[in-house]
């Protein structure tokens, strides 16, 4: 039986329009844009704590996965990264949510300080009939690397269920 798995995703808008009022305004966008532009290794840097809750008291992540993420990141060639940032803030999921057919599971960290949960996972699992919501505590946009455990044990249940 096929299903679906949405992980801390953007859908289903993220940026502020008049369909969607309490998106992130276009300004944010553009300052990562801006940030990749002026230096993106050093933005690469300064993201990865946010993007791993390293920067919440109490925060256990490693300097590795800090590393990690910028390594990975920088493997994307700079034009590719700039381009998907359009990609990802401002494509409207909206109808395409509404056409899951399929078993859902969306989990999503509640402190994302990349993708507020409350505008993406929250309406989401609202959007895609019968979806399967989970949000886990405290935790960041990196929950596949930061609640590992967790979300493996969830994505089991789910596709054993």
């Amino acid at each position: 039986m096929a299903k679906a798995v949405l992980i801390a995703a953007v859908p289903p808008i993220m940026v502020k329009t008049p369909a969607n009022p309490e998106g992130l305004p276009i300004e944010v966008f553009d300052g990562i844009r801006a940030g990749l532009v002026k230096d993106r290794s050093q933005y690469y840097r300064d993201l990865a704590p946010l993007f791993y809750g390293a920067n919440r008291p109490g925060a256990k992540v490693s300097q590795g996965t800090l590393d990690q993420f910028w390594l990975w990141s920088m493997q994307a060639g700079l034009v590719n990264a700039y381009e998907s940032v359009k990609a990802f803030s401002e494509t409207d999921f909206t109808e395409d949510l509404k056409k899951f057919d399929v078993p859902t599971l969306v989990l999503h960290g509640e402190d994302d300080q990349i993708v507020p949960v409350k505008d993406s996972a929250v309406k989401s699992a609202r959007l895609i009939k019968g979806a399967k919501d989970i949000y886990y505590p405290g935790a960041p946009h990196g929950i596949t690397a930061t609640h590992q455990d967790q979300v493996n044990a969830d994505l089991l249940a789910f596709i054993k269920g």
